[in-house]
């Protein structure tokens, strides 16, 4: 019997012997070491099937950031990608009309976005159906994942975000506050726990990979899956929206909106690829949600601005290397224009945090 087959088989079985458990005192710890050794055998089946045969499924990064199309076949994800982009996806009223991950640039505030086509998951990608191994690990590059949904299939949302996470990917999530530090003796000390699992479940779980002696603060609250994916170093954590489309086939779409809203802690924005409903505000919300900004560059003397895209967040110095390190080695001071400062043409330091559509001169020494 092939590798394969013997997990997927020993999957079944742990799977099993999980759901006919009951829940009690007694069987507490050996519920917890069923799912640590379900969750080990889902990491070991994606390996095994790390090479994958075939074309269209390996995605590199380009542009400023990168955009994830991820949703049910015949969402119409291919329509919205030809719409907003360059790219030339086949389209059709049938199920599974994409069979590789079709790209494309968005342009948009200066910015040039990758937007990414993923073929249509089905439930039980995460076990291989469909490819959905390999599609659910193009993900990965992604800074923002969007889930295209049919309004009139909302029910496929849950499914897709399960599939996710059985690979442990986490979405509009922050990674929680764990400390982990091995030690030679002592055993597991756990000084915090505000995590829900209990002390000697967490004891089985690092028991499993191999740490017996080991320090370990957990901050927040967090499952026995998700305590496994960051232990292992495969939890990914990414932000995502909702693109709920074909609104035009639904009239009371709105009050589905403000249902979905109470369930997902998620953006909704609601479009339609065939009457172009909402176009342009997907594209401004793709922005938005990708922590991005435009900074511009005004040489000195100069009235000329050069704008350029970085991560919210970065100071002077981040720019400074971005463009070249003799700027950052050579670096005097910089005036800044823009809402991050008091005043125009303001004086400040190598640190000195930026804000979006903030113009920057250099000056070197």
């Amino acid at each position: 019997m092939a590798q394969k087959e013997v997990l997927n088989k020993k999957l079944e079985e742990l799977k099993t012997e999980y759901s006919k458990t009951k829940y009690n005192k007694a069987t507490n710890k050996h519920l917890g070491i069923l799912r640590a050794k379900i969750s080990d055998i889902k990491k070991e089946i994606v390996l095994s099937n790390k090479k994958i045969k075939g074309s269209g499924f390996f995605v590199k990064k380009h542009g400023d950031a990168t955009v994830a199309l991820i949703g049910f076949p015949s969402v119409g994800k291919s329509s919205l990608i030809n719409l907003i982009t360059n790219a030339n996806s086949k389209t059709a009223q049938y199920a599974f009309t994409t069979t590789q991950i079709i790209q494309g640039i968005m342009n948009f505030n200066n910015a040039k976005i990758q937007i990414i086509d993923t073929p249509g998951m089905i439930k039980d990608a995460h076990l291989g159906v469909g490819n959905g191994r390999t599609v659910i690990a193009s993900l990965r590059i992604a800074d923002l994942i969007a889930f295209v949904v049919d309004v009139l299939d909302i029910n496929s949302l849950d499914i897709l975000i399960d599939e996710l996470k059985s690979l442990d990917i986490f979405i509009n999530k922050n990674k929680p506050d764990i400390k982990l530090i091995k030690t030679d003796s002592n055993g597991i000390i756990i000084p915090i726990n505000k995590s829900g699992i209990s002390d000697e479940i967490i004891k089985i779980i690092l028991s499993d990979f191999g740490i017996h002696n080991a320090t370990i603060s957990l901050k927040e609250a967090i499952d026995e899956g998700e305590l496994i994916a960051n232990i292992s170093n495969k939890a990914f954590y990414i932000r995502s929206i909702i693109i709920l489309n074909k609104i035009d086939l639904k009239k009371d779409y709105r009050n589905l909106i403000n249902l979905m809203a109470k369930k997902y802690n998620m953006k909704i924005i609601p479009i339609s690829t065939i009457k172009k409903i909402n176009i342009d505000l997907l594209k401004e919300e793709f922005y938005k949600n990708l922590d991005i900004m435009t900074i511009y560059l005004k040489p000195k003397d100069n009235k000329e601005l050069d704008p350029i895209i970085v991560k919210k967040g970065v100071n002077v110095g981040n720019i400074a290397k971005k463009l070249h390190s003799s700027v950052f080695n050579e670096f005097k001071c910089a005036y800044i224009t823009g809402k991050s400062v008091k005043f125009s043409n303001q004086k400040v330091g190598i640190n000195h945090k930026l804000e979006n559509e903030d113009i920057i001169t250099f000056i070197t020494k």
